[in-house]
């Protein structure tokens, strides 16, 4: 049978392990759950590992971008950055053009943890792609973005 049918929870022949949402929150809560100690043995949570990978990437961001990227709301993650800056990780700035938005750079403490982080987690990602040609891989992304695009309920 048409595993879509399968996973489609309107039907009568639904299988909760064919249904994408389904496999792709136990992946996440499977994989968070595997970091979550490599990361508390360095002095991070998830929330905080998260921020400083997308500031990693690119910075200075702003809360919203960072917490849309973190898919985080955006009043935790005030709170989460507000927090990180406390504790010496993050700068906070207001931004030139909109005194309303606020950005979020690495300290040079942040930047160490981020390196630290990157360490203890590497082995972990390396895992999970074993066995997965780059080609494979390209479609996981490509077909985690469609799934990601056809969400646009405003169509």
């Amino acid at each position: 049978m048409d595993n879509r049918i399968l996973g489609d929870p309107s039907t009568e022949a639904f299988h909760v392990e064919k249904y994408p949402f389904y496999l792709l929150n136990r992946l996440v809560g499977r994989y968070n759950g595997v970091i979550d100690g490599r990361l508390r043995a360095i002095g991070l949570d998830i929330p905080y590992w998260r921020v400083l990978m997308i500031l990693g990437e690119r910075a200075p961001r702003g809360v919203r971008d960072i917490a849309d990227a973190a898919v985080i709301p955006l009043s935790t993650m005030t709170r989460i950055i507000q927090r990180m800056a406390a504790a010496g990780l993050v700068t906070l700035a207001s931004c030139a053009e909109d005194a309303r938005v606020t950005h979020v750079s690495l300290l040079p403490l942040g930047e160490a943890k981020l390196a630290e982080a990157r360490r203890a987690t590497a082995p972990v990602y390396a895992r999970i792609i074993r066995g997965l040609s780059a080609r494979d891989f390209d479609k996981l992304i490509d077909l985690l973005a469609r799934l990601y695009a056809n969400l646009d309920m405003d169509e």
